[in-house]
């Protein structure tokens, strides 16, 4: 009985699995019963169909990687922190995906959500609207780094979509390549594609501190 309780979930858990590592078109109800170890007259009592299940796998993953996001976003740290860190733990997240897989399986709302555009609207309806809540971590965050001075001021929902498509790129490329290097870097060109040295202090700038210490040795000695 203890098998037939959990049926649901190991259904989820089967067809997250196979999608992303293979894709939605690739993967059949027969399939998932069979890596779930369910039969296919108890698929059909929790799912209609594959569609179905696949968008409560979408919603199954989104509350788990929600959870982490709320913790690597929190409104306590400082806001580039929270992107630095979030591009940390992605990398060290695609790192453990690759070992579980076998190679690196990108993004998995991106990937779905790219596939199913045509084919199936509830899942591409479910992708999009994942992936917009995704992205409104990152506009807060850019916001608030504006507000104190540490990004240039500049629209920030425009600026997270140009930063979310970015990072969905690269882990677009990362999947297509099996190659983590990219990901790698992103705490680095993530932030230069914000225009993060573009803020100096509000001290005298670099290129002006010797001209200015120079005058004020100059000043000071013509007090003396």
């Amino acid at each position: 009985m203890g098998r037939v309780s959990d049926a649901r979930e190991r259904l989820i858990e089967a067809v997250t699995d196979l999608v992303w590592r293979e894709s939605y078109g690739a993967v059949s109800v027969d399939a998932i019963c069979e890596r779930a170890e369910v039969r296919k007259g108890s698929f059909y009592h929790f799912f209609r169909s594959k569609d179905e299940l696949v968008v409560a796998a979408l919603d199954a993953r989104w509350l788990a990687r929600k959870a982490r996001l709320d913790v690597l976003f929190a409104a306590e740290i400082e806001p580039l922190a929270r992107l630095n860190g979030y591009f940390s733990d992605l990398y060290q997240h695609q790192l453990e995906l690759r070992k579980r897989f076998g190679r690196v399986v990108g993004c998995f709302y991106g990937s779905i959500g790219t596939e199913c555009i045509e084919s199936s609207a509830i899942i591409s309806a479910k992708a999009k609207a994942i992936l917009k809540t995704y992205a409104r971590y990152f506009e807060i965050a850019i916001r608030d780094a504006q507000s104190q001075g540490l990004l240039p001021k500049g629209d920030a929902a425009s600026q997270a979509k140009m930063l979310f498509a970015y990072v969905e790129g690269v882990l677009g490329q990362a999947r297509i390549h099996d190659d983590l290097s990219l990901v790698r870097q992103l705490r680095r060109t993530g932030l230069d594609l914000l225009g993060k040295e573009a803020v100096r202090p509000k001290s005298v700038r670099p290129s002006n501190a010797k001209a200015a210490a120079r005058s004020g040795r100059e000043a000071a000695g013509a007090r003396q």
